[in-house]
C-alpha cells in the first residue's frame, strides 16, 4: 500500500458516468474531472517549526471535495490514485 508523506492525503477518485441521462455515450475530452473522492491514506502532517506535526482534519474512510485541478495522479496495482496536499481539501461529504 502507499503511505503518503508529510502532509499529503492519498484519495481513490470517484469515476464518473460514461453517458448522459439521455444514453449518449461521452468522450474521455468532454468529461469534466471529478471533484469528489474517498480518503485511502494520509501523511503525518505538515512538520511544524517546533518539532511537532499539524493533526491532518480528514481521516481514512472520508469522502471528501478537492480543488479542481489539484494533486499528482498516480496508478498502483493497477488502481489510479490521486495524491493532494491537505490545503487543497475543501470539504468533508457527510
Amino acid at each position: 500500500m502507499l503511505k503518503p508523506l508529510g502532509n499529503r492525503v492519498l484519495l481513490e477518485v470517484k469515476k464518473e458516468e460514461q453517458k448522459t441521462a439521455s444514453g449518449l455515450v461521452l468522450p474521455e475530452s468532454a468529461k469534466e474531472k471529478p471533484q469528489t473522492a474517498k480518503v485511502v491514506a494520509v501523511g503525518e502532517g505538515k512538520l511544524l517549526d517546533n518539532g511537532n506535526y499539524a493533526k491532518i482534519a480528514v481521516s481514512v474512510g472520508d469522502e471528501v471535495v478537492f480543488e479542481k485541478y489539484s494533486g499528482a495522479e498516480i496508478k498502483f496495482q493497477g488502481i489510479e490514485y490521486l495524491v493532494v496536499k491537505d490545503t487543497d481539501i475543501i470539504a468533508v461529504v457527510e
